[in-house]
Parts: C-alpha cells; sequence; structure tokens
C-alpha cells in the first residue's frame, strides 16, 4: 500500500523497494523493516519537501501502525559517514532498562509536538526485531527415529529459509542464484510446520513435530551500549525550521518533562557535529587572520596598513549576514566556510590597493592624492573580481543542479559579502590606512 502511495505521485519517476535491506553501512536489517528509493522527474511543479510532506501525511493517514522516515540519499550518505545520521539524537543513559523503556517514548511524544520536527522514533518500537520460529530438537527421540540433531536442524531452517538450488538459472547469458522453498502453506502455521515430513539420510521419516518443540517466540529490543553504559536513542528529523532554533525548542520540551535525576540526556546527530565543526572553524578562522596579519605586517613593516586590510575584511562578512538574513538562509557550516573566503578575497584586493598607494607615493603623490589614484587603478580589478565571483557562485544560490542545496548557504554568504566589498575595499580600506598612517610633523 505504501508503495502505491509513493508512486501515485505524480512527480515520481520510478522506484525500488527493498525488504530487509536498507540504504547505508549496515545494509542488512530484520525483515519487518525496508526502505524505497525514489527518484523524482525533473521537470516537476513542487518542491521535493512538499513532496515528502504530502506522501507523509498519506502514509500516516492510511497507515498509522507504520513508522516512516524521509531523507534525501546524499544526506543519508554524508550521515552515516559521519556517524550521526539524524538531525535530531536525544541519547537516554541509564542503569535501569525499564526506565529507559517508559521514558523514551515519552521523550518521543513530547518532541513530536514541537512545531516543525517530523519522522520521530522512540528508540524502542523502531528496534524491536521481527518475531522469531525456534525449533527445540530432543536429540533422544531425534536419535530413536534415525536423525541427527544437525540433519533436523538443517530441515527446519529450510522450511523457513529454503535451500539454495544445485544450478543457478541462466537468463539472457546471465547466471541467477535461486532459492527452492516449501509451498507457502507448508509454514502458513506452527502446527502446518509441525505436520512437515522429514526424511534421515538412512531413508526414515518423521514429522517435525515429533523431534522438535516449534514455538513462536516474540521480537526482542535491541541493546545498545555507549562508553559501556545503556543507552536509547530518540531520533527525529527538521522540516521548514532552521537547525538552531529546533533543537532549542526540542531542548525546552525535553526539560518540560523532569525526567528522573538517574537519566543523562545528551544531544547528538547533526546538532553536535554542526557545535564541533563550529569550534573548529572558529580556531581556522582565528588562526588565518592571525597568519595574515603576520604576512601583511612582514610585508608593510607598518601596522596600519594590516589593521587597514583586515577592518575592511571583516567588515565585508556582514554584507555576508545581511544576504542571508534576506533570503531567509541559516548560518551553519557552510555558510561560515564562505565567511573564510569573503576575508581571503577581500584581503586580496586590499592588497591591491595598497600596494598602488605605495607606488603612487614614491612617485612623490602628496598621501590623499596617493589614495585617489590607487582607488581609481584598482577599482576595476575590484569589480572584476567581485562580478566574476559571484556570476560563478550564482547557480549554487539559486540551487541550480543536483546538490547544489548543501552549498547553497556557502554560495549566498560569498555573495553578499563580496558585493559589500566592492566598497568597502575602496572606502574603508584607504580611509583607515589614511587616518592610522604615522604623520610627519614639521617645526618652525
Amino acid at each position: 500500500h505504501i508503495e502505491e502511495i509513493v508512486k501515485s505521485q505524480p512527480e515520481v519517476e520510478n522506484t525500488s523497494r527493498r525488504t530487509g535491506m536498507e540504504l547505508g553501512l549496515s545494509a542488512v536489517t530484520e525483515a519487518n523493516r525496508g526502505d524505497f528509493t525514489v527518484k523524482l522527474k525533473s521537470e516537476r511543479k513542487r518542491d521535493i519537501d512538499d513532496i515528502m510532506n504530502d506522501v507523509r501525511s498519506e502514509i500516516e493517514h492510511t497507515e498509522p501502525a507504520t513508522k516512516v522516515e524521509f531523507v534525501q540519499v546524499l544526506q543519508d550518505m554524508i550521515g552515516d559517514l559521519t556517524s550521526q545520521p539524524e538531525p535530531i539524537v536525544i541519547k537516554l543513559f541509564s542503569q535501569n532498562p525499564k526506565l529507559l523503556a517508559d521514558s523514551a517514548p515519552r521523550v518521543a511524544d513530547a518532541i513530536q509536538k514541537v512545531h516543525g520536527v517530523v519522522d520521530v522514533l522512540n528508540g524502542i518500537e523502531n528496534t524491536i526485531s521481527g518475531p522469531a520460529t525456534t525449533f527445540q530438537i530432543n536429540p533422544t527421540v531425534a536419535a530413536r527415529a534415525g536423525f541427527t540433531p544437525e540433519e533436523v536442524a538443517v530441515d527446519a531452517s529450510a522450511i523457513l529459509e529454503g535451500e539454495p538450488a544445485a544450478t543457478p538459472v541462466i537468463i539472457n547469458d546471465r547466471a541467477y542464484t535461486i532459492r527452492v522453498r516449501l509451498p507457502e502453506q507448508n509454514r502458513a502455521s506452527l502446527a502446518r510446520m509441525s505436520d512437515t515430513l522429514l526424511t534421515s539420510s538412512t531413508g526414515r521419516t518423521a514429522t517435525l513435530g515429533s523431534l522438535a518443540t516449534v514455538s513462536m517466540e516474540p521480537g526482542e529490543t535491541e541493546i545498545r551500549r555507549e562508553n559501556l553504559q545503556r543507552i536509547v536513542q530518540i531520533t527525529g528529523r527538521f522540516e521548514g525550521v532552521d537547525l538552531g532554533s529546533g533543537i532549542a525548542a526540542v531542548k525546552k520540551a525535553v526539560d518540560a518533562l523532569h525526567l528522573p535525576s538517574s537519566i543523562r540526556v545528551e544531544y547528538g546527530g547533526t546538532y553536535a557535529e554542526q557545535m564541533k565543526s563550529f569550534r573548529d572553524l572558529l580556531m581556522v578562522f582565528l588562526l588565518a587572520l592571525v597568519l595574515l596579519f603576520a604576512v601583511l605586517l612582514f610585508e608593510f613593516r607598518t601596522f596600519s596598513a594590516p589593521t587597514a586590510i583586515l577592518s575592511s575584511a571583516l567588515l565585508s562578512t556582514f554584507g555576508g549576514f545581511l544576504a542571508l538574513l534576506i533570503t531567509n538562509t541559516t548560518f551553519n557550516v557552510a555558510s561560515f566556510m564562505g565567511m573564510i573566503m569573503v576575508i581571503g578575497i577581500v584581503a586580496k584586493n586590499g592588497i591591491l590597493l595598497l600596494d598602488a598607494e605605495h607606488r603612487f607615493r614614491e612617485l612623490g603623490f602628496p598621501a590623499e592624492e596617493a589614495m585617489i589614484q590607487a582607488g581609481r587603478r584598482r577599482l576595476r580589478p575590484i569589480a572584476m573580481t567581485a562580478i566574476a565571483t559571484v556570476a560563478g557562485m550564482a547557480p549554487l544560490a539559486f540551487g541550480i543542479g543536483s546538490g547544489s542545496e548543501m552549498l547553497k548557504p556557502l554560495a549566498i554568504a560569498v555573495i553578499g559579502g563580496l558585493l559589500s566589498s566592492m566598497v568597502l575595499s575602496l572606502i574603508c580600506t584607504p580611509a583607515i590606512q589614511f587616518y592610522l598612517r604615522p604623520r610627519k610633523t614639521t617645526q618652525a
């Protein structure tokens, strides 16, 4: 039924379904789990998020017992590689398994009510394996009937799993391994399986039920540990809200539950990974500023030039923040990297400008006139650099092409920073340089 819902969407080009397997590093799963891979048409009227919302709503309405989550393939693969597959991961630690089993659904219900939170899994129901059929062989009875326990075990497994055929089937010059199973009616119930007739290597026959006790065991919950501590993970995704405000609302909802003190709560997922990336990028950002200042100081041998160049570069980042604000784009790792790129480009423009100013001063121009002439000389190169970079970033900023959504914040930050730098490089840099330059005094 779910497959019919997916295929009924006019934007869907084709789908593939896997049962007992799913996309990711640990592909093999339980038989009660699986996934659909959906390819959308390139020419479509609705956005991918709108399509996912409609399919999600229809599945939740028609199949309320089915737990589903929607994720784009590239995001899922990156999440698997970084070991942070979900944007929301709430980790509950406790030595009391019953307390974890009772608290996890409460947390899941609480965050599911938060605006923008979708695809919530409570870490209990989604980790329960499917029911298992067990065969408890009686060795004594089996020996009297002329069977070994190994023979009974192999035959019992073959009833459910089947046996690989001795020879593969060849179709269109390709060999396919097939599995031969008993008819469906032979495994439709425990009684039918117990009545299945087995034949030993000596030719003697007996029913499976006379040699073993056949029973159905309920599914067991997976036991997960982190740093040798029992853990349950509640996961979810955001739809229509940014990561920062979404996590803040989720934390507020969890804090309102007043969980027992014996439960320790940690937040992981994309949020934790982004916080770590922000800290690392901040260190890179500060180190880049220090190194750039040192290089400029060594080159110009005065504090005024490096200060003017870096001041203009840092001020240009406000243009990037303004562009993110206007386009309603979140500040994330990609946009942070864009800000670092802006500082490098603007610093290069500042070096060109002050180098030209230095050359004019060597020709005998006074300080103010040298600045004006340098601005005129470097106006075209600075404008061409900014315009060419903006044009190159435009396809990413408009989200054109596969995978462009991930780099869209970077492009927007770079475009905003460079557009503001065209003014700042030609006004702020020379102005700061002019007023910070030590002036010569004359005595009468």
